[in-house]
């Protein structure tokens, strides 16, 4: 089920200020959150709200609520936000001790979070919803369970080859759904 805010019945649009600000105010807090858990910084998770908020808005007409809900959306913008400006921190570290010095410096960009385990989780999940139930049981099966598929062929009564070939196509269309998402790899 799509969540929707705002917007007409074709879904959120970000085309007014009225628009964003029903986003940013169903949403804002959440990006806040995890850009901060992400970070580790304050200021950097306002730059990431504002900068998530900012390319929603130039990009709205990409937008498609059909594809993903606006929540599914702003979180794939972060998550690329958070990238750059983990990127950012590290090709320029000094900053990051100018704008916080009591804080023991850390490399977060490296070390890898709970919460971005939590996201590509949630971002898998999301794109899974997207491709065929044959698909989508193929891959879960055999490529992230790891099942044998002679097992899964018979628990599904098709040959393994077909299955191997569901899986192959299940991971083409996961990799379109993930582009559609707006999901960098």
């Amino acid at each position: 089920m799509l969540r929707r805010v705002g917007g007409t019945s074709d879904g959120p649009r970000l085309e007014d200020e009225s628009d964003l600000r029903v986003a940013y105010d169903a949403h804002g807090p959440e990006l806040y959150r995890f850009a901060l858990r992400q970070l580790g910084d304050e200021g950097g998770a306002q730059d990431v709200v504002q900068e998530v908020f900012l390319r929603a808005w130039r990009s709205s007409s990409s937008f498609d609520p059909e594809l993903a809900s606006l929540r599914v959306w702003l979180f794939a913008i972060a998550r690329n936000v958070v990238i750059d400006e983990a990127r950012r921190a590290g090709v320029r570290p000094w900053q990051r001790t100018l704008a916080a010095p009591d804080r023991e410096h850390d490399n977060v960009a490296a070390a890898p979070r709970i919460d971005d385990q939590v996201m590509d989780r949630w971002i898998v999940e999301e794109a899974l919803r997207r491709i065929s139930p044959e698909h989508r049981t193929a891959v879960v099966e055999l490529h992230l369970r790891g099942r044998p598929p002679t097992e899964v062929a018979a628990e599904q009564g098709v040959p393994p080859g077909t299955l191997r070939s569901r899986l192959f196509y299940g991971l083409k269309a996961l990799r379109v759904a993930m582009d559609e998402m707006g999901v960098e790899l």
